[in-house]
């Protein structure tokens, strides 16, 4: 039988990707995301090209109770959601103090609380059927304190440390968790956080979103806990565990920079 998969930030990117391929195997797809006029083109694609069911829901995660307003209203409509990737995230390319309040709270709501909350009420109901499968996507970024990007590398290690803890407590129930950890993707989180300009993806290789998705959905289907992409985000994780953390810090604060990340007054 078919399977119902739910994705967070399914509006492009890493998220579009995943929505693509399940659809290619015939599952059908429940896209989550704030813009209403993508998500009904992409609706539209999916349908007419893989003759599957999509359903969409518009909505703002960082809102005060979206998760729970989405939870309620997949139910109340009849959908019962087998595997559930929670995608959605954005990142701000600025010091700590630098940025304003308001993006720092909203970049925990949706990359921690919202994501932890979506884990708890449709991990329940897999927990309570026996079976389903969660990914969480992290980031290369979990692995190391990330200067000019503190919040965003403090918000994935929490979804690494907390997605592997899941994976222990759920899989003797049938339900895997799995954390894919990317580096770099060709996206617009680059340029909707400024990261675009930064040493990062000067230095490094973009990786294409469609490439991520998939060794992502590899290794979600397989119930692998954890999941690098690419060669050098493993040599980037590998460093993280045997150099000191200052050292580590160092490094990332380097390839984080950009002109705009401190260079300007309070």
């Amino acid at each position: 039988m078919n399977k119902t998969v739910l994705i967070t930030g399914a509006s492009g990117g890493i998220g579009l990707e995943f929505a693509k391929i399940f659809a290619s195997k015939g599952d059908n797809v429940i896209l989550v995301a704030r813009s209403e006029d993508k998500l009904i083109r992409i609706r539209k694609y999916l349908e007419e090209k893989y003759h599957i069911f999509a359903r969409f829901y518009a909505k703002d995660l960082t809102l005060p109770n979206a998760a729970k307003e989405l939870f309620d209203e997949i139910v109340s409509d009849g959908c019962k959601v087998d595997y559930l990737i929670n995608n959605a995230g954005f990142g701000d390319n600025r010091a700590f103090l630098h940025a304003d309040w308001e993006t720092h709270e909203k970049m925990v709501k949706l990359n921690v609380l919202a994501l932890m909350e979506l884990c708890y009420l449709f991990g329940r109901a897999m927990y309570n059927r026996g079976g389903g499968k969660i990914l969480n996507v992290a980031s290369v970024a979990a692995f190391s304190a990330g200067p000019y990007m503190s919040v965003y590398f403090a918000s994935k290690a929490f979804v690494l440390s907390f997605s592997e803890a899941l994976a222990e407590e759920f899989k003797n129930r049938g339900v895997s968790v799995t954390c894919l950890c990317p580096g770099p993707t060709e996206s617009n989180f680059g340029n909707a956080s400024d990261y675009g300009k930064s040493n990062a993806f000067r230095f490094m290789k973009l990786a294409k979103a469609e490439e991520v998705a998939r060794t992502g959905y590899k290794a979600m289907m397989s119930g692998k806990t954890l999941s690098y992409h690419g060669i050098n985000v493993k040599a980037m994780t590998f460093l993280t565990r045997i150099v000191p953390r200052s050292v580590s810090a160092k490094f990332t604060k380097f390839m984080n920079d950009t002109d705009a990340s401190h260079k300007h007054k309070l």
